[in-house]
């Protein structure tokens, strides 16, 4: 199969020069996590933009300063193992589709290989395989501003959330978190003091340095005030497969997999599930 037959021909791209503020507006309003940034008014490709991006680096404000320049891309002609190896290979999520002058024609993400090849094929390995068991997990009454500082030092996009008995009771996702925070800038003073030693008579002198710089500021809610009330699950056992037509069907890139008695065991995305292709 060619990238061409799985790819997503309609991309939301961004250009060069460009602000924070804009990038922000379209990931809202086309519920996307991910713009190509492209040069000026053409259709030159030039960079990356994430989600990520912008949480991470709330002080700078430039799309040029944000997006990531060191790209993965490939061709419309070529076969879809290579560029799950890819994937697989360079831990990215997506990869922008440019033409042999470098133009932006299209992207292709796991989760595009998730609902146009996974969902379709018979793999019955079980997820167990591929799901990860080093996550990040929350009480549901952690205030949003904890709860993201601890899913950001796992370096994931999402957290799992329990509940007073320490069941599992919800996921929240780098998304839920973009949605009730805010960039909002905060200044600080820093002073110090500088005297004559031994001089009993003689001026302290005062340097004052004051700081500006943004920061991401959270709503005061809890996180289970922002959880759903409907959670996905699969088990060790579900097999690739089915866990893919689940992905395809509820349009989600990650499920947490439980135990016989119903035990977080780990979590299976879509970037983990598509590693079955490279057997395949």
């Amino acid at each position: 199969m060619k990238v061409k037959k799985v790819m997503s021909k309609d991309v939301v791209s961004i250009s060069v020069p460009g602000n924070r503020e804009k990038a922000l507006e379209l990931m809202r309003k086309k519920n996307i996590s991910v713009l190509p940034v492209v040069k000026g008014n053409t259709d030159e490709l030039v960079g990356l933009i994430t989600r990520s991006n912008l949480i991470v680096n709330p002080d700078e404000e430039q799309i040029a300063m944000l997006m990531s320049r060191d790209l993965i891309t490939a061709f419309p002609t070529d076969d879809i193992d290579d560029v799950v190896e890819k994937m697989v290979e360079n831990k990215v999520r997506r990869i922008p589709i440019i033409d042999r002058d470098g133009n932006l024609v299209g992207i292709i993400t796991s989760f595009d290989l998730i609902s146009k090849a996974l969902a379709t094929m018979d793999i019955q390995d079980p997820v167990e395989k591929y799901m990860i068991t080093d996550i990040p997990t929350t009480w549901q009454k952690t205030p949003l501003n904890i709860a993201f500082e601890s899913m950001r030092l796992f370096g994931l996009k999402s957290i799992l959330v329990l509940n007073d008995e320490a069941r599992l009771n919800g996921i929240l996702t780098e998304t839920d978190f973009l949605a009730e925070s805010e960039i909002k800038s905060e200044r600080s003073e820093h002073s110090s003091t500088v005297g004559t030693e031994g001089d009993k008579w003689s001026w302290d002198s005062t340097s004052v340095l004051y700081i500006e710089k943004n920061c991401l500021i959270f709503s005061d809610k809890l996180v289970e005030d922002v959880t759903s009330d409907h959670l996905e699950v699969a088990n060790i056992k579900t097999t690739v497969s089915d866990c893919a037509k689940k992905m395809k069907n509820l349009h989600i890139e990650q499920i947490p997999v439980i135990g016989v008695e119903e035990d977080l065991i780990g979590l299976v995305r879509a970037s983990d599930l598509i590693k079955s292709l490279v057997k395949q």
